[in-house]
């Protein structure tokens, strides 16, 4: 009870929201409040202000949350360390991933060499897979963001070009290619922030200083598919990330467009787990960067 009181508290004070971290820790957001308030009654402390609903770790808070953070990443440690020991015809490794395209090639190589293993794939974006992995909650993670980081070992899996992605009656679908000031009459729909291809469409606009008529975020892949389907809007995606559908079109970028890079990352000193150690040397991965 203690643990599960301590990461509700340690999630809403680095993501400074109990919604976010509800969703983070998959409970109710009346769980995680209740869980913060029986561990602030029971030690007579208070660990957030709080002041118009908005929160604020306190001082005590602050001086709990490293010791807050090492217990869970040792908590981690030692529950991957049993998923570990077993031989490799039985265990679990989790991975997160920006995309399926690059690493459901990877996770299928690796069931069929060890079908026992049992597999769970987490879709995220760039950012979100990244912190994932510093904080344990994966074992591997592909994302789109060159990271320099001591703690991590990286590999580069491929890369593609931006494309703009159109419904197949927009008014620029009868051209070959499009330039950026092409989309300046047009609604950009955008991912959410942390992703890769927002930040690289969003810097090869300003660099051509072009500002679209109108912009609307859209935070799933899915959700962004359906709305160009419905002719809401254009959006700029990675080559490899446009999904197949008889009323998109693909438009290639006039010049050089940016190129949206994947790397795989794994922590540094998880490197010889049996069981990453094992993905690893299935993926034929190009060597290190």
């Amino acid at each position: 009870m203690l643990t599960a009181q301590l990461k509700a508290f340690f999630t809403v004070a680095r993501l400074g929201s109990v919604t976010l971290a509800s969703r983070q820790l998959g409970i109710s957001q009346p769980t995680v409040t209740t869980q913060i308030r029986a561990l602030e009654e029971h030690y007579g402390l208070e660990l957030f202000r709080r002041n118009s609903g908005r929160l604020t770790i306190s001082d005590a808070g602050v001086e709990l949350l490293p010791m807050v953070e090492g217990l869970l990443q040792q908590e981690s440690q030692i529950e991957f360390a049993l998923r570990n020991q077993a031989e490799l015809r039985q265990g679990s490794l989790r991975i997160g991933a920006t995309a399926p395209y690059y690493m459901l090639d990877l996770v299928q190589r690796f069931q069929s060499r060890y079908p026992g293993i049992e597999l769970s794939l987490h879709i995220g974006n760039s950012r979100q897979m990244v912190d994932a992995l510093r904080e344990y909650r994966v074992d591997l993670a592909a994302s789109s963001h060159p990271v320099r980081d001591a703690r991590l070992l990286c590999w580069k899996l491929g890369e593609d070009p931006l494309v703009l992605v159109l419904r197949s009656d927009h008014a620029l679908a009868r051209q070959t290619e499009v330039s950026a000031q092409d989309l300046a009459p047009c609604r950009l729909l955008l991912r959410e922030g942390g992703s890769m291809t927002r930040q690289l469409g969003e810097e090869m606009l300003q660099l051509a200083g072009v500002r679209p008529a109108q912009v609307m975020e859209i935070g799933s892949r899915e959700a962004l598919r359906e709305a160009i389907v419905r002719g809401m809007g254009v959006s700029l995606v990675a080559r490899h990330e446009v999904p197949h559908h008889p009323e998109l079109r693909v438009l290639p970028l006039r010049g050089a467009a940016p190129m949206v890079a994947e790397y795989l990352y794994v922590l540094k000193e998880r490197r010889q787990m049996r069981l990453i150690e094992a993905f690893l040397s299935t993926a034929d991965l190009p060597p290190r960067l």
